[in-house]
């Protein structure tokens, strides 16, 4: 699935200079039920990280 993704990109610089502005956050949220800890992850433009983390 990898080998698509790069493939993909280096067919359009363009994608490619896009694809560098993103970042995959993974965030630890506690469930109020059980009190475990689950993990969100999500794929954040590089200017809105720390709203994504802000964020209940």
């Amino acid at each position: 699935m990898a080998k698509a993704a790069k493939t993909a990109i280096k067919k359009d610089p363009k994608a490619a200079a896009d694809a560098k502005n993103y970042s995959k956050v993974i965030k630890a949220v506690r469930s109020p039920k059980s009190g475990a800890y689950t993990f969100k992850e999500q794929m954040v433009h590089k200017d809105k990280v720390k709203d994504f983390l802000a964020q209940k």
